[in-house]
C-alpha cells in the first residue's frame, strides 16, 4: 500500500452511526478550565502591556518578566532565566542584549564555573522594576476587584497547588522516558 492510497473503512452508512455517537456532547464541547486560564492570562498580558506603553516604558512583557526575575534572584544563570520564561536561548540572549544596551542588566562570569553567565541588575534597573512592581499590582487588582482577600488566597494556592500538580507529572513522564533513552543510546549499560 502506498502513502496516498484511500484507505476503505467500511460502508457509509456505518460511520455516519459511528460518528454521531462518538460526538461530544454540548455540554463537552463548552469551554473549560484550561480555555478559562488562557483567557484571564491572556487579557492579564494585554492590560500589562497597555500599561506599560501608558507609562512610557520602552519595554516588552517578557523584558519585564526578566527584570522581576533577576530582581527576586540576583545571580540568576542565563540558562535558568530561559527555562523560567520558557523562551529559547538565543532568544533570551537577545533579550539580555538589549538590556544590557539599556544599561538594566549586566552579565558576570559564574564564581566556580566559567561557562555560566549570571544575570544582574544594574543600579538603573532598580527604579525600572518598582514601576513594573506597581503596573502588576494594578493589573492583579484589576483581574481581582469583587473578590475577598479569601477568595484572592484560595485562587493564589489553588493555581499553585495545579502548578505542582502538573511539574510532578512532567517529572514523573521524564522518569519513566529515562530507561526507554538509555536503551535507545545504549547508556546506562
Amino acid at each position: 500500500m502506498a502513502p496516498n492510497d484511500v484507505v476503505r473503512l467500511g460502508p457509509a452508512d456505518w460511520r455516519a452511526k459511528n460518528e454521531a455517537a462518538s460526538r461530544p456532547t454540548a455540554a463537552e464541547l463548552q469551554p473549560g478550565l484550561g480555555h478559562g486560564l488562557h483567557a484571564v492570562g491572556r487579557a492579564m498580558r494585554r492590560r500589562f502591556e497597555r500599561s506599560v506603553r501608558q507609562a512610557g516604558l520602552p519595554l516588552t512583557r517578557l523584558q519585564a518578566a526578566l527584570l522581576i526575575r533577576i530582581a527576586r534572584n540576583p545571580g540568576l544563570s542565563q540558562t535558568a532565566a530561559a527555562s523560567d520564561l520558557d523562551v529559547e536561548p538565543i532568544a533570551l540572549v537577545r533579550m539580555i542584549d538589549r538590556l544590557n544596551e539599556e544599561g538594566l542588566v549586566e552579565r558576570r562570569a559564574h564564581a566556580t564555573d566559567r561557562r555560566v553567565r549570571t544575570l544582574w541588575l544594574t543600579p538603573l534597573a532598580w527604579p525600572v522594576v518598582e514601576r513594573i512592581l506597581k503596573i502588576n499590582l494594578a493589573v492583579r487588582e484589576e483581574a481581582c476587584a469583587g473578590l475577598s482577600p479569601e477568595a484572592r488566597r484560595l485562587l493564589i494556592d489553588t493555581l499553585s497547588r495545579m502548578k505542582n500538580n502538573l511539574d510532578a507529572a512532567d517529572a514523573a513522564d521524564a522518569a519513566d522516558a529515562e530507561p526507554v533513552e538509555q536503551l535507545a543510546t545504549g547508556e546506562g549499560e
